[in-house]
């Protein structure tokens, strides 16, 4: 009788696709092929001074099979190498044909959202808000005749006046009596200047 009403929890969604599985197993076994690759080459570094050190004892077949054996790991690295060119380029393809999926899904909500934008205004309503705004253009243009026909040029001239009197109200005066004290006092500098002169000649 333990029956408990909360709410079902919701299971997270994840955002890992089945895409992105695919390409970490790729990445995953492009490493394992690298980390093989090191290991066989490394074997093959060594491989090669051993062969050395048995033809110098005089063990000569031990020396080839030594050599066969380091040529059929030879052959692996190369098959190694054209496994994991074909791993990167499917990886790349993954990853570009991943881009390209946005890129259309991104396509298709701008085509949904103009086809939206579209109905709301039809070719009639925009025709209609064209005529609205030439008529209302031709409007304005007849106001500014009627007015600039009434400006003749004594109207003209008056407004140029009045402009001019607003112009010289706006300025600020100039004070005459500050610059005429200064130019005395800088005449009576030079007559100083001049005498000190004279006095020491």
């Amino acid at each position: 009788m333990g029956i408990s009403f909360g709410k079902k929890k919701s299971v997270p969604v994840s955002r890992v696709t089945e895409q992105d599985k695919a390409i970490l197993q790729l990445k995953q076994m492009r490493d394992k092929l690298k980390q093989y690759k090191a290991k066989v080459e490394t074997k093959l570094s060594n491989e090669r001074e051993i062969a050395k050190e048995l033809v110098k004892n005089g063990k000569i077949e031990k020396a080839k099979l030594l050599l066969k054996k380091k040529r059929f790991y030879e052959n692996n690295i190369a098959k190694t190498d054209q496994s994991l060119d074909n791993l990167d380029q499917l990886i790349a393809n993954l990853e570009y044909t991943q881009i390209e999926h946005k890129v259309v899904e991104c396509l298709k909500v701008g085509n949904e959202s103009l086809k939206n934008l579209h109905q709301m205004l039809t070719i009639d309503q925009i025709e209609d808000i064209m005529d609205d705004t030439k008529e209302a253009i031709e409007h304005q243009r007849q106001i500014d005749e009627l007015l600039g026909n009434q400006l003749n040029e004594q109207s003209l001239d008056e407004i140029n006046k009045e402009l001019e009197e607003i112009i010289s109200d706006s300025m600020p005066e100039v004070p005459t009596h500050e610059i005429q004290e200064e130019k005395i006092k800088e005449k009576e500098k030079e007559r100083t200047r001049a005498k000190v002169a004279v006095e020491a000649d």
